[in-house]
């Protein structure tokens, strides 16, 4: 067994968050990461901003400035943040975990400290490790996906197509107000009794939510003007709730984003049997097998009938269908923190 402290000064959560709401990825993934590791059996502290002292699912919540922190640590995990990377020096092992596109660690502020502690820095997928130059200083340069929940592992194939029911689950400044366009243009004409179901909003996101609000709205706005055209608000879900959206959906649409890293919403849908249709973007094309298990298209024309194919024909569906729930489950959160566990010296 060993003892293992995350450290993170983002957004306002706590173990329990993944059950009480919405949640962005990256604090979902820190919540998996940390209940994999104390179910295998190491004593593991998270130090945030969490509201009070939490000890949930076998972790220990504190807040980050309440009182001191421990020193003898076999694994420190600093999370994102520049401020965390030296914070834990008598720690075995410090690694920098990042979520991000690297560019924002091309400051000095990251730069000196990445120097002096070369830590191994854990990225989460290929295309991520990309975005950090090679002659950039720091230790190692590791990839460690995100998991899958486990949550989303127990559709079955469906008996029958479902009715074409498209979704989109990602952050509506990521091209929603493009797919939207797209919908109206060229997909909803093609199948005339297609929905578009939206579970977005500003509340996944916490304070950059609330800073983007406006911003998401205006996009909103857009997707409320559609509604003739099948486009349905369904508003940000908790992952019981999507976990039901992805049961009962035929596709999802998500175009990507070159400063997506991972994309969870995608990986998550395709686990549970869901073909996507994305665009050779950013890292969704790490997440869809083409061909196989959805689409990665080049442009919004291949786009369109890509998602229409999929709406309109039960056969096709059915072998992407089918195709996900084989090949998409082959990395859960058991295998993320093993990796993480390998680090440790």
């Amino acid at each position: 067994m060993a003892r293992i402290l995350l450290a993170d000064d983002g957004i306002v959560f706590d173990g329990r968050s993944l059950e009480a709401g919405p949640l962005g990825g990256v604090e979902s993934s820190v919540i998996n990461l940390v209940n994999e590791l104390a179910a295998r059996g190491h004593e593991v502290e998270v130090r945030n901003k969490c509201p009070e002292r939490l000890d949930h699912a076998g972790v220990a919540w504190r807040p980050i400035d309440d009182g001191a922190w421990p020193g003898d640590v076999d694994l420190y995990i600093a999370n994102r943040g520049d401020k965390l990377i030296e914070r834990m020096p008598e720690a075995r092992r410090t690694v920098f975990w990042i979520h991000n596109p690297a560019g924002y660690l091309m400051k000095w502020r990251y730069l000196s400290k990445l120097w002096r502690a070369k830590p191994p820095i854990v990225f989460i997928g290929t295309v991520h490790a990309t975005t950090y130059p090679g002659w950039a200083p720091g230790g190692p340069r590791v990839v460690i996906p995100y998991g899958i929940s486990e949550d989303f592992f127990d559709a079955e194939p469906r008996a029958e197509a479902p009715p074409p029911h498209a979704v989109f689950t990602s952050n509506p400044l990521r091209s929603l107000d493009w797919l939207l366009r797209l919908w109206d243009e060229r997909i909803r004409p093609a199948v005339p009794g297609a929905e578009l179901h939206l579970y977005t909003g500003a509340t996944t996101y916490g304070a950059v939510g609330r800073d983007k609000e406006g911003e998401m709205d205006a996009v909103i706005r857009q997707a409320r003007a559609l509604a003739g055209a099948g486009v349905r608000i369904m508003g940000p879900k908790p992952k019981a709730g999507l976990i039901e959206a992805f049961r009962e959906a035929r596709c999802m649409l998500y175009r990507g984003d070159v400063n997506e890293t991972f994309c969870l919403a995608v990986g998550e849908a395709q686990a549970m049997g869901l073909p996507a249709v994305v665009q050779n973007r950013g890292s969704v094309i790490e997440r869809v097998v083409d061909g196989e298990t959805g689409f990665v298209t080049k442009d919004r024309i291949q786009f369109a009938d890509a998602a229409v194919r999929l709406l309109s024909d039960d056969g096709l569906w059915r072998r992407h269908h089918e195709s996900a729930i084989q090949r998409q489950r082959s990395w859960r959160w058991a295998d993320a923190a093993a990796a993480f566990e390998s680090l440790i010296e």
